[in-house]
């Protein structure tokens, strides 16, 4: 799908890559974009700068309510929703330890936010025989997270709705795309953690994934890598599995060994 003439609405568009993604989206000539958010003065900022083409929306996405709300008001004010990029996600790190309340926020925001905008937004773009779906994953949802159990688990699952939406509604006018970068120049990245700092050697600024992403749209591809090198490490994966874990399993070491701060 081109973005040119489109309606875009972007959750999580306060900053990082979908404050990014709205700037590259006006940019390709997208008709309107809709910056949703929980944190309403900043996506009211990031609108005032991009112009009358930009529209902030605050939307708390683990609530269904407020993601059925967006997708209604959207349609109202500006008649038709042509690509919806769940955008918005968390991390936490930790793995057993992690509480049962942190588990259930990052299922609410990683996954079900995806559920809720296909609730929302599909019979629309059914009705209208077009749209585009677009989830914003990570490379941890093909190959893992090593400092954090629910962000591996969550984009794990991330990918696999995706993966469903695309084989349920493919053959009916709706294009599907999941974006699984590695380290992206965000406050995602967290500079205490030896595994961010990790990434953060291979990481791409938010303007470069975001470019990534709408090239990837425009031409329908399903994984969206703004890092390719994540082909080859899930390929590797894949013709492994057994092999695959052992390095992972020296990885983990190496990160969370008593010299973990000098190795980076």
């Amino acid at each position: 799908m081109q973005i040119n003439d489109r309606t875009v609405i972007i959750t999580g568009a306060a900053a990082g890559i979908g404050r990014s993604l709205a700037s590259v989206c006006l940019a390709r000539g997208a008709s309107h974009v809709v910056l949703a958010d929980i944190d309403r003065d900043g996506a009211s900022l990031v609108a005032e700068e991009l112009g009358s083409d930009a529209t902030a929306a605050c939307c708390d996405v683990a609530s269904e309510s407020d993601v059925q709300a967006l997708v209604a008001k959207t349609l109202d004010q500006l008649g038709r929703i042509d690509i919806f990029i769940s955008n918005a996600g968390v991390t936490a790190k930790g793995g057993l330890d992690c509480t049962n309340e942190q588990w259930q926020q990052i299922w609410e925001i990683n996954v079900m936010s995806r559920v809720y905008a296909a609730r929302a937004v599909v019979p629309h773009m059914l009705e209208r025989g077009s749209g585009c779906l677009v989830q914003t994953a990570s490379a941890a949802g093909l190959l893992t997270e090593i400092g954090s159990a629910p962000y591996s688990v969550t984009k794990h699952a991330d990918l696999a709705f995706a993966e469903w939406l695309s084989v349920q509604y493919g053959r009916s006018g709706i294009q599907v795309a999941c974006v699984c970068p590695l380290g992206v120049q965000t406050d995602m990245l967290d500079e205490s953690d030896p595994v961010h700092r990790f990434l953060y050697l291979q990481s791409i600024t938010a303007e470069a994934a975001a470019t990534a992403v709408v090239e990837g749209i425009e031409a329908e591809e399903f994984l969206i890598l703004p890092h390719p090198d994540v082909l080859e490490f899930f390929r590797r994966k894949a013709s492994d599995y057994s092999g695959w874990l052992r390095g992972m399993q020296r990885l983990h070491q190496k990160f969370s060994g008593p010299n973990a701060e000098k190795r980076i």
